[in-house]
């Protein structure tokens, strides 16, 4: 059973770091593989009519998150778990504007730690990207499809739609329909006896919450495997006798420390807030969603998000998206919430945003590759020279918006491991590069 959770896991947590998901074998395959080796068009996964059996990636027990399976998995969420759509509403898609820069493929820099300089294409590579959007001035200069993904196909977000719940509740804020000082049980009464209970509404927005959750996925015994287990959608078994779904999982969690110390990355606490506010408007994460952004923003395609056995979304991980349609998120973020000449949201939500949040609690978290950054309302806060910000998930995933450079980026990725901490040394120079030759040209 701890092995067939540990599969449902990084679909349902998709923060994850899998460690001990791979065997001895598979970290050697890892070695090996490289990008274009272990392109899921090139390995054969899925594919025939039926696929043969040592092609198959399906429930339950197929390790789908293992690499190089994976690299098929982060565009097919829907075909191995239950999911709900993030409409785009029925009105006409609004073009995104081209002129397409044929120079950033043979831009260099230097990644961190190393001496040796690489080319943003070659970076592509090196960072198992499956596709990458940059838009300047609000037009697309640069675009490509690689490993499972193409124009129509969608891709996992990963912990990208956390910064999608953060924004959600920062409208909220900013309306004045939700109160940031607020204590949590004040809303939710559900959760008054848990760690929740006590934290306020922003302390669980930049997750500077106490709580006492172990994420030590070398330890079966963790409370991050009690909530895949809560999570896990399909039927339990006739012997469990645990919580059932995200919320009643919140109920369960104790506290540990004091409430806005220390910044935590956990997700529980975005799906806290995915609670919070469903409480406050009525609506689903999905619903509401697709009524203030998805429906507005001209959107080529429909998202959607994985859901619980009770059918609720998973606001900490769920989303899947396609390309174009994150470059539309991170266009409105970057003209402060507005696109197509149409405001969606106060210019007040993205100014917050873009403050950042408390640099001593975040500090105190370690991330070395994000030295002097923050965490607000969900989205990591550089606080370097040009003021950039982003939207993150394991694997590669990324919003990074660059307001000095007008400069908006959107990767998907498959990298074989999930911590960002392997993949930034090379991305967050790649992404500097590209905003200075666009400041410079």
């Amino acid at each position: 059973m701890y092995s067939l959770m540990r599969g449902f896991l990084v679909i349902f947590l998709g923060f994850a770091i899998y460690v001990g998901s791979l065997s001895q074998a598979s970290a050697q395959i890892r070695e090996v593989l490289s990008a274009e080796e272990s392109d899921p068009k090139k390995l054969g996964w899925m594919e025939g009519f039926p696929p043969p059996p040592d092609q198959l990636i399906m429930q339950p027990q197929s390790n789908y998150f293992s690499f190089p399976k994976l690299r098929w998995t982060v565009c097919h969420i829907r075909e191995l778990v239950p999911t709900e759509g993030i409409s785009r509403g029925i009105g006409s898609p609004i073009p995104l504007e081209y002129a397409i820069d044929d120079g950033i493929d043979s831009l260099s820099f230097t990644p961190l730690g190393s001496t040796e300089t690489i080319t943003w294409a070659e970076s592509l590579s090196s960072n198992y990207t499956d596709g990458i959007l940059i838009l300047h001035k609000g037009k697309v200069i640069y675009e490509k499809y690689l490993g499972c993904l193409d124009e129509v196909s969608k891709h996992a977000a990963m912990s990208m739609t956390k910064s999608l719940t953060g924004l959600l509740a920062e409208i909220l804020v900013v309306e004045g329909l939700l109160d940031e000082e607020a204590k949590v049980s004040s809303i939710v009464p559900e959760l008054e006896n848990s760690a929740f209970g006590s934290a306020t509404v922003r302390q669980v927005m930049d997750m500077t919450t106490a709580l006492d959750y172990s994420e030590d996925y070398s330890d079966p015994k963790a409370d991050i495997w009690t909530y895949s287990a809560a999570a896990n959608p399909l039927p339990k078994p006739q012997d469990y006798t645990g919580p059932n779904g995200y919320f009643e999982y919140l109920q369960t969690v104790e506290k540990d420390g004091t409430h806005g110390e220390s910044f935590g990355y956990k997700t529980i606490n975005t799906d806290a807030l995915g609670w919070i506010i469903s409480r406050v408007t009525g609506k689903e994460i999905t619903e509401l969603l697709s009524e203030r952004i998805w429906s507005k923003m001209g959107a080529e395609q429909d998202a959607y998000m994985t859901i619980d056995a009770k059918g609720t979304p998973f606001a900490g991980g769920g989303l899947s998206a396609g390309l174009r349609d994150l470059g539309r998120i991170g266009l409105l973020m970057l003209n402060e919430g507005v696109i197509n000449g149409e405001r969606l949201f106060p210019q007040k939500v993205v100014e917050k945003i873009r403050t950042g949040g408390d640099k001593s609690a975040f500090a105190k978290a370690g991330y070395t590759t994000l030295k002097g950054g923050s965490y607000r309302s969900m989205w990591w806060v550089l606080h370097n020279r040009h003021g950039a910000f982003a939207a993150r998930g394991v694997h590669g995933q990324t919003i990074y918006l660059d307001p000095s450079a007008e400069m908006v980026i959107v990767r998907f990725a498959s990298f074989p491991e999930a911590k960002n901490a392997k993949i930034d040394p090379t991305s967050l120079p790649a992404y500097q590069a590209v905003a200075e030759y666009l400041i410079n040209h």
